[in-house]
């Protein structure tokens, strides 16, 4: 970029990022499209209003089944992963006759099962060279119209349908489907879209891309009273993780506590529980000898700490302590700082290390975009795993 300004490439695909990979001008745009309708953000569960018409405790909950059957839902998140009960919410939702539109790089197999979907992902989502073709029927024309952008590219798509139930709405460059809708007699629908950066301020911004966001949102009725964007998976790829209270753990361990005598209970059962370990900590103290350290520490520490981040599920964390490790190897091994992991440091280091500067792009792009995940997937994890182990063996 000729004025020295360097893109900002992390994908967040939120609502309050102006970068270039954030929704904020597509969430600023849902007034132009629906006008007529309140717009709200919804930070909870879907579960936590699975009784709705029955409990009408706060603001959201009276809104909603008030506007019965003229209400949509959107969410634009990396993952969309509900467990049972919330993929229950969601099928409640649309069966109501509102309408749920969802941008995502991967889907649950439980929610594909519902609606009769498979998926097909390629290297874990991830195309970073191509620029980003997909196609859209414009329901005004009837016609397939043609979008692209030089930015990144998710080349995910369906590889199987319904078509008896599903159609159709929109492909990728390489003509399969990205973009489907499943209607129910009731007028509820759902909308299932495969690449989120379409919705990017980068990809909307470039050229006349908006008439992709129109003809997306435009196969939505009209009459729509109540646009609901959806964050909460935006912090919980799956209903039992993230933390929040959001899972069946949470919310049963919040009941108990709303219960007096259980809290006290618990209560005294944690005061014991602490006393007993420090009385027992006390009496048992004694020197810690020392030991040697292990031959090829820094490896055997790596393995030792990765196979326990993994048997933990911790992948989030277990990413970090990968890339930690790595910043490390160069600065030590190529004294190369790492404070800035740029094109100059990329050049840098595949010009000390021989190894094709693809191969260093790959690994610097992959720990960014991993860092910035609420949650990391196995197929995300074994793939960055691979990438430093394959740079590990060239060096």
């Amino acid at each position: 970029m000729g004025d020295g300004k360097v893109l900002n490439e992390r994908v967040t695909i939120w609502r309050k990022d102006k970068i270039p990979y954030g929704t904020f001008y597509a969430y600023e745009q849902l007034p132009v499209m629906f006008p007529d309708a309140e717009i709200l953000v919804d930070k909870e569960s879907p579960d936590s209003r699975r009784n709705i018409f029955q409990r009408k405790n706060n603001d959201l909950e009276i809104k909603l089944s008030s506007h019965v059957g003229r209400t949509a839902s959107f969410v634009v998140t990396h993952q969309l992963l509900p467990n049972s009960s919330e993929l229950r919410a969601l099928l409640d939702f649309v069966y109501e006759g509102n309408q749920l539109f969802v941008s995502s790089f991967e889907f649950g197999q439980e929610l594909l099962d519902s609606l009769k979907l498979e998926t097909n992902y390629l290297h874990g989502g991830v195309n970073m060279y191509d620029s980003l073709r997909v196609s859209i029927i414009n329901p005004e024309t009837k016609t397939q119209e043609f979008y692209s952008y030089p930015g990144k590219s998710y080349d995910n798509y369906f590889s199987d349908i319904d078509t008896g139930y599903t159609t159709v709405l929109g492909w990728d460059n390489s003509g399969n489907a990205n973009f489907v809708k499943i209607s129910y007699d009731n007028g509820g629908a759902f909308y299932l879209h495969l690449a989120p950066l379409a919705f990017s301020n980068f990809f909307l911004l470039h050229k006349d891309n908006k008439r992709y966001y129109d003809c997306a949102l435009s196969n939505m009725p009209k009459d729509i009273e109540l646009i609901v964007w959806g964050e909460y998976f935006r912090h919980h790829a799956n209903g039992n993780e993230g933390g929040g209270g959001g899972g069946s753990t949470g919310r049963i361990f919040n009941w108990m506590m709303s219960q007096e005598a259980l809290a006290w209970a618990l209560s005294l059962l944690l005061l014991l529980f602490l006393i007993i370990f420090l009385f027992e900590s006390k009496r048992r103290q004694r020197a810690i000898p020392i030991r040697k350290p292990l031959q090829n520490a820094s490896l055997d520490f790596v393995k030792t700490i990765g196979n326990l981040y993994y048997q933990r599920r911790d992948n989030k964390n277990l990413v970090g302590k990968m890339t930690a490790h790595f910043q490390d190897h160069v600065r030590n091994r190529y004294n190369i700082p790492t404070s800035r992991m740029d094109e100059d440091f990329e050049k840098k280091l595949s010009y000390k290390t021989g190894i094709d500067l693809q191969t260093i792009h790959d690994i610097v792009y992959q720990s960014k975009y991993l860092a910035d995940q609420s949650s990391v997937s196995d197929g995300e994890l074994l793939l960055f795993n691979q990438q430093l182990q394959n740079f590990y063996k060239q060096v």
